[in-house]
C-alpha cells in the first residue's frame, strides 16, 4: 500500500493537531489519569481484525481510547519523578524525526542523524563543563547512561590490570572493587547486575545529613587499596537534590588509579548555572558522566547522554563490527551506545538547545531552583515539615505521621490539581516534590498549596 502525499498530509496533520490541542490544554487539565490502568486496558483490548483499516480511522480511535489514561506529566503541576515537559521546538523536531524515519546508528545510515548528535554533543559538553575531548553517546536515559559509563569503566580498569574482559569475560578476572554512596540511585545496582558484577559487589559509603557522600568514610575505605577500582558518585540526590563533593572525591579516587563515574541524571544540570555550579565543582575531573535530557532539559522521551573522558575505552567497550556493516572509518554514534537500530533522538536535542540557547538553559535551572525554594517556604508557612535542605529542585515534605503523609499524597493525586509521589528517606515517609518543568509558575505553586490546605484542614 502506497499513500499519496495528500493522504499523508491529512493524516500527519490530524495527529499533530491533536497533539497540539493536548499540549495547549495542559495548564488546566486534570494532572493524574482519569481512569485506572485496568479500565484503560479494557478499553484497548479488542480482537485484531482480519482486514486492515484506514489510517485516519485508527488514529481517531487511538486518541479516544488514550484520553482517559493520559497523565499530564508534561504540565506545570506535575511534581513527580523529576519529570520535565518537552520544549516546543524539541517536540516538533521529534515529529520530524519520526516522519523522516532515520536510523541513527552511524553516519552512513543517516548523515543528518549523526551530524545532529555530533553538534549537540559539543554543546552539551560545553554547557556542563565536561572536557571537550570527551566522547558523547545519545542514549535512552540515565539507566542506559550509567550502564554504558560503567561498561567503559569495566573495560578500562581491567585492561590496566592486564585483562581483556570483552574477549575473556569476568570468570577468572582480577576482582574489581566498586564503591558508591548508600544513597545512590537504584540504576547503579541494576547496571552492576547487567554487567555481571552483581549488586553484592557494591561497597557502600556512608552519606552526610543531606545525602551527599561522606568523603572521610570514602578516604578510610580506600586507604591502602590496590587493584582495579570503580567509584560511583552522584550529582543530584534523588530525594534531596544534594551532590557529592565531586572534585575532592575524584582526586582521591585517582590517587588509587580508579575510575569515577558520575550519575548526574538531573543534578548535573546545576553546572549550566553560574549560581548553582559550585554544587558540582570539580565534575570535569571524573572519567564518565551520565545525565538525562527528558528531565531538567525538558526534551521529549526518551533522551539521555553519556560522556567519557576516555573515548578509546568507551568505543572499545561498546563498539562492534560485522562483514555487512559499512562505516566511515571514524568513531560512529553507535560505538558509544548499547543500541544498533536507534531513532534519531539527537534531532530533538539539537532543536531544544537551539530554542533555549545558553541563557535559556541557565534560566531554566535557576527558575526551577527559585520555585523550589519558594515552594518550601510556602509549605513551611502552612505548617508542614520540610525534610531536606533545599539546594536544587527537590523538596521533601512531611504532614506528620507516615500514615498521614501517605493519605495526603493519595488525596492530592485524586483531586487532579497536582501530582506528587511519596518516598521513604531516613526511615520516614515524605511527599517528594520535583520542580523541573519550564511551564511551572508561582501560581501553580499557590494552587497546589491551596489544594493541600483543603486536604489537611
Amino acid at each position: 500500500m502506497r499513500e499519496s502525499n495528500s493522504e499523508l498530509r491529512e493524516l500527519f496533520g490530524r495527529a499533530a493537531a491533536r497533539a497540539a490541542d493536548y499540549r495547549g490544554s495542559l495548564g488546566e487539565r486534570r494532572v493524574g489519569a482519569a481512569k485506572t490502568f485496568a479500565e484503560v486496558r479494557e478499553d484497548f483490548r479488542r480482537p485484531l481484525g482480519e482486514k486492515g483499516r484506514a489510517a485516519g480511522e485508527v488514529i481517531d480511535e487511538l486518541v479516544g481510547l488514550a484520553e482517559g489514561g493520559l497523565v499530564s506529566s508534561a504540565g506545570p503541576r506535575y511534581f513527580g519523578f523529576v519529570v520535565g515537559g518537552a520544549l516546543p521546538a524539541a517536540s516538533a523536531a521529534d515529529i520530524l524525526a519520526v516522519g523522516w524515519d532515520q536510523n541513527g546508528w552511524n553516519s552512513v545510515l543517516s548523515p543528518t542523524a549523526a551530524a545532529a548528535e555530533d553538534a549537540a554533543g559539543e554543546w552539551l559538553k560545553d554547557l556542563l563543563g565536561i572536557p571537550a575531548t570527551a566522547s558523547a553517546g545519545f542514549v535512552t536515559g540515565a539507566q542506559a547512561a550509567n550502564t554504558v559509563g560503567l561498561t567503559a569503566a569495566r573495560h578500562h580498569v581491567l585492561k590496566n590490570a592486564g585483562w581483556d574482559v570483552e574477549k575473556d569475560g569476568l570468570a577468572g578476572a582480577p576482582r574489581v572493587r566498586i564503591l558508591a554512596g548508600d544513597e545512590r540511585h537504584a540504576t547503579i545496582d541494576r547496571s552492576l547486575r547487567l554487567l555481571g558484577f552483581g549488586s553484592d559487589a557494591l561497597e557502600l559509603v556512608s552519606s552526610k545529613a543531606n545525602g551527599e557522600i561522606d568523603l572521610d568514610d570514602l578516604r578510610t575505605r580506600l586507604t591502602g587499596h590496590e587493584g582495579p577500582l570503580i567509584v560511583c558518585l552522584q550529582a543530584g540526590n534523588v530525594n534531596t537534590g544534594a551532590s557529592d563533593s565531586l572534585g575532592e572525591a575524584c582526586e582521591l579516587v585517582h590517587e588509587y588509579g580508579g575510575w569515577v563515574h558520575v550519575d548526574g541524571a538531573f543534578g548535573l544540570w546545576a553546572a549550566a548555572s553560574p549560581a548553582h555550579r559550585h554544587q558540582v565543582a570539580g565534575l570535569e575531573l571524573a572519567d564518565s558522566w551520565g545525565c538525562d535530557g527528558h528531565k531538567w532539559l525538558n526534551l521529549p522521551y526518551d533522551s539521555g547522554f553519556v560522556f567519557s573522558a576516555h573515548p578509546e575505552s568507551h568505543a572499545a567497550a561498546l563498539g562492534y563490527t560485522a562483514s555487512y556493516l559499512v562505516s566511515s572509518g571514524d568513531p560512529e554514534p553507535g560505538d558509544y551506545v548499547l543500541e544498533s537500530s536507534r531513532r534519531a533522538r539527537g534531532l530533538a536535542v539539537w532543536a531544544g538547545l537551539q530554542e533555549l540557547g545558553r541563557e535559556g538553559v541557565t534560566h531554566l535551572v535557576d527558575h526551577c531552583c527559585a520555585l523550589a525554594k519558594s515552594f518550601a517556604e510556602q509549605l513551611t508557612s502552612a505548617g508542614y515539615e520540610i525534610g531536606n535542605d533545599v539546594v536544587l529542585n527537590q523538596i521533601l515534605v512531611s504532614f506528620g505521621t507516615d500514615t498521614e503523609t501517605d493519605r495526603v499524597i493519595a488525596a492530592l493525586q485524586s483531586t487532579g490539581t497536582a501530582w506528587a509521589g511519596g518516598t521513604t528517606w531516613r526511615n520516614k515517609r515524605y511527599m517528594r516534590i520535583s520542580i523541573s518543568n519550564h511551564r511551572t509558575t508561582p501560581e501553580d505553586l499557590t494552587r497546589t498549596v491551596r489544594a493541600l490546605g483543603a486536604i489537611t484542614h
